[in-house]
């Protein structure tokens, strides 16, 4: 697969966004030409025409084909990884391209960014999957706050990427851009202004759009939550309280915190200005007359169950030292006990070791049940030392579980305690 033939599949990949605008029947019989000519369907040896797929679906998986499932910590499934892409493409065409295949369709563009940085970081499909990474991401506005496919760390290292080896004016200013929110991860009143700005930018484009109101009401609540700066919380309530907005589908993950809140604001409990009471009382009006239709449903454009659900395998290993999850636990209680016995700054290094163990099993498997409260007892753990390196891998283990995930039991009870 050259350079070149697979740019072809970038700039289709592009149109997807756009609504599927630059695809043509031509190109797609094209391709459809080149598969039965070749005498075989990605992935498999059997020639089959009902199973080939457009532009950069194909082109993804003939990379994958090149590669057998390497013996290294992400197994990529090169068929698991091809159907993602094929059923998300699929699920987009069929629905129009709303917001939510668009972010759906992304989500497995991630995935495959994510497995070639891990596993195949010389191909040159890296490069391509870091340009489209770029190009589609900054299409949809993409940030840390809202997105959630654990995916920050790739994103950052596409742009950075894109940034050295691009010359294409455009897309290197598009990394700039999505490397700014990257890099916000650990400044919240930052990303919390860059969330508010890129939902804003969705929603435009995506007017009227159920999911893309959501996601400008979720930026505003976690900047809220993320940095307690109350002009954020006022501006959750003032918009959930517009006659236009589709309280009928507020989100699972902080629907019931925002009806709490604004309960509390229409009780007259302290903190809250008259606008945000105002605001409340004109929600939970409209709420109260929904009744029983309320439909709570979650924006979630990624393919969480195909691509990343899994629990990590009790036989594999993350980090410097290799360790399993097993053994990142038993690793806290040593560590823990050591320092009860006196043991101090001496073993500072082994515990930034295991920080960044975690942080190798979150970037393959960012929802490992594990994860969470991992990060949440490696941060005290560090928190124990006195070491420059201690101080910044709490920090990193602060931003993982603050930003990827605010809705754990550890996230909500940090973040409420701060």
């Amino acid at each position: 697969m050259t350079a070149a033939s697979f740019r072809a599949k970038v700039d289709h990949g592009s149109a997807a966004i756009r609504g599927l605008n630059g695809v043509t029947r031509e190109r797609s019989e094209t391709l459809h030409r080149q598969s039965e000519r070749s005498g075989a369907h990605p992935c498999h040896p059997e020639r089959s025409a009902k199973r080939v797929v457009e532009g950069l679906l194909l082109a993804i998986a003939l990379a994958f084909c090149a590669y057998a499932p390497a013996q290294a910590t992400l197994q990529a499934d090169p068929a698991v990884l091809y159907a993602q892409m094929k059923d998300a493409y699929a699920k987009g065409t069929a629905d129009h391209w709303a917001y939510r295949d668009q972010l759906y369709y992304y989500a497995s563009i991630l995935a495959a960014g994510r497995a070639y940085s891990l596993q195949h970081p010389d191909d040159p499909a890296y490069g391509e999957l870091a340009n489209l990474t770029i190009q589609i991401g900054a299409a949809l506005h993409y940030n840390p706050l809202t997105n959630h496919d654990g995916a920050t760390w790739w994103v950052r290292e596409a742009a950075v990427y894109v940034q050295k080896n691009s010359t294409d004016t455009a897309l290197i200013a598009q990394a700039g851009v999505m490397l700014s929110r990257a890099n916000a991860y650990d400044d919240p009143a930052q990303l919390a202004a860059y969330a508010d700005e890129d939902a804003s930018a969705t929603l435009k484009q995506f007017p009227h759009d159920t999911d893309a109101m959501n996601t400008q009401l979720e930026a505003d609540w976690r900047s809220w939550i993320l940095t307690k700066d109350p002009k954020w919380r006022a501006l959750a309530l003032q918009r959930m309280s517009q006659p236009y907005f589709p309280i009928a589908n507020l989100p699972t993950t902080f629907g019931e915190d925002l009806i709490t809140t604004a309960r509390s604001a229409n009780a007259n409990v302290d903190g809250y200005s008259d606008a945000e009471k105002a605001n409340s009382a004109a929600f939970l009006k409209r709420l109260e007359k929904l009744g029983n239709l309320r439909v709570i449903a979650s924006v979630n454009g990624q393919s969480h169950a195909g691509q990343m659900g899994t629990l990590a395998p009790a036989d594999e290993y993350f980090g410097p030292l290799q360790v399993s999850v097993l053994g990142m636990r038993n690793q806290l209680d040593r560590l823990n006990k050591l320092l009860d016995l006196g043991w101090g700054d001496r073993i500072s290094g082994d515990a930034v070791n295991l920080e960044i163990a975690i942080d190798d099993l979150h970037k393959v498997y960012p929802r490992d049940r594990d994860v969470p409260p991992m990060l949440a007892k490696v941060y005290a753990l560090l928190g124990r030392f006195g070491t420059p390196a201690a101080r910044d891998a709490a920090a990193q283990a602060k931003s993982m579980l603050i930003v990827e995930y605010p809705d754990s039991p550890q996230g909500r009870e940090f973040l409420q305690s701060t």
